[in-house]
């Protein structure tokens, strides 16, 4: 055990020597200039003594010394870096105010893309070129958009969008930030009296709209009411047509037989006689009663038969 102490204790001072003095040396190393990295879509801007010693843009790993010469040993410590955001950005400028034709007041909301396209023009040409370019598509907007006619303005966005990109000053280009695509997204009216009247407008128009669809809706339903009923009417009346003639046929041949007619005329009769409300005795036939009541009342009782 004793044997193996200085192999860990060697191998322990190796590990911590290499934690802490490797960082430590490629600090050093990139404090002096020795090498620097950069990151993927980024660029670097060295400065010294208020000169550009460079510009790098490439990613990965650069020996400054053979980039930008002896100065690079000083360069970090005395001279300044700085890392920019070279991949591209996009901005919505929402509402930008334009007067059409008819002079409605419109909104206008814009979609652009942009991005670095000149490091050292960027960072020392123009304190605000992000802003600088906003106000520029801003401006842009109102000059090629104003006094188109309405119609146009609602419904053909790719025009505009080409009329804004063309119309965008290259004065942009000298600051350092380009312009990439451009597209307007949205149009709508700035005016909410203007834009209460044209609701109020759609409004009535979708009330006579309904009003005409369900007034010819009704017309419909009466004019296939009015159809049945003239076919049910003309039905009803053939069938009240044919019923004489089908009873009198009916008639006709129970005459024919005497038999069947005389039947008939009794079961009628006695149907009547049970549907009126008089009053009706059956009495025995020979049993007297009927002459006792005919004496009673001074008439003549009938013959025997």
């Amino acid at each position: 055990m004793s044997s193996l102490d200085p192999f860990l204790l060697s191998a322990m001072a190796s590990f911590f020597s290499f934690l802490v003095g490797v960082p430590v040396l490629f600090g050093v190393m990139r404090f002096f200039g020795f090498y620097t990295i950069v990151q993927e879509g980024t660029a670097n801007v060295y400065v010294l003594f208020g000169n550009v010693l460079g510009v790098i843009k490439d990613p990965g790993i650069h020996v400054l010394w053979m980039e930008l010469g002896p100065a690079a040993l000083i360069v970090n410590w005395i001279g300044a870096c700085y890392t920019l955001d070279m991949r591209m950005d996009q901005v919505y400028r929402r509402s930008e105010p334009v007067n059409s034709e008819e002079g409605a007041p419109m909104g206008i909301g814009i979609w652009y893309e942009m991005f670095i396209s000149d490091p050292v023009a960027y960072k020392f040409k123009n304190a605000d070129p992000r802003g600088s370019l906003a106000a520029n598509v801003s401006n842009a907007t109102v000059r090629a958009l104003s006094n188109m006619k309405l119609a146009d303005m609602l419904g053909n966005r790719h025009a505009m969008s080409h009329a804004v990109r063309e119309e965008v000053s290259p004065k942009s280009h000298e600051w350092g930030y380009k312009l990439g695509s451009v597209y307007i997204r949205k149009v709508h009216f700035r005016d909410p009296n203007m834009i209460k009247q044209i609701e109020e407008k759609v409004v009535n128009r979708l009330r006579q709209v309904t009003s005409s669809i369900k007034q010819d809706g009704d017309n419909q339903v009466n004019i296939i009411a009015s159809t049945a009923q003239r076919t049910a009417a003309v039905a009803f009346a053939e069938a009240a047509a044919l019923r004489p003639k089908i009873v009198g046929d009916a008639l006709k041949s129970i005459g024919s037989q005497p038999d069947i007619l005389e039947a008939m005329f009794e079961v009628l009769e006695i149907q009547r006689a049970l549907d009126g409300s008089a009053d009706i005795f059956l009495v025995p036939q020979r049993s007297g009663l009927l002459n006792e009541l005919l004496a009673a009342q001074g008439g003549a009782p009938p013959a025997a038969g």
